[in-house]
């Protein structure tokens, strides 16, 4: 795990989401796995997640989460459409309580005017029980300094967090 990483936030996921009796899966582009690589660094982290895909081509997006190819198309992947349906395919497709996913530009290439490096979206999904209609899916935009791997890691810290604010939200 990067040591840039929160070691304290996925310790408190586990906390919340073994409290809550809830189950997780993450779906990452610009992250590349390090975020299912630091929950999975927690002891008995099998009690809650679930599985981590990391979606980083356009094809993959739409083949393992059902992102639609409007969303790409019109919208890029760097993007809340996509980073909205990517949250919410991987909580469906893994039938999990939780989805997050991420998006963004890394760098040190690939930013525009619109979306420089360092650019990235955050998804949290939630599935509500059935009948509910308490579901919702949240998405945040943030730009973040950096380096490739200080902007990935703030990506997952982020993304953690939004997870907690999320969970804090439904649960209390």
């Amino acid at each position: 795990m990067n040591d840039d990483i929160d070691r304290e936030l996925p310790m408190d996921v586990a906390d919340r989401m073994r409290d809550a009796g809830d189950s997780l899966a993450v779906a990452e582009s610009c992250t590349g796995g390090l975020i299912g690589a630091a929950i999975t660094a927690v002891p008995g982290a099998s009690d809650y997640f679930d599985s981590g895909l990391t979606t980083y081509a356009y094809d993959a997006k739409r083949r393992h989460l059902g992102v639609s190819r409007e969303a790409l198309d019109e919208h890029g992947a760097v993007s809340e459409p996509v980073a909205r349906e990517m949250a919410q395919g991987v909580r469906d497709v893994a039938d999990t309580t939780w989805g997050v996913a991420t998006t963004g530009v890394a760098g040190p290439t690939g930013g525009t005017e619109d979306d420089p490096v360092g650019t990235v979206y955050i998804g949290v999904s939630y599935a509500g029980p059935w009948g509910t209609q308490s579901s919702f899916t949240n998405v945040s935009r943030y730009v973040f300094d950096g380096d490739r791997a200080t902007v990935r890691a703030k990506t997952v810290d982020r993304a953690l967090e939004d997870l907690l604010a999320a969970v804090a939200e439904v649960r209390g």
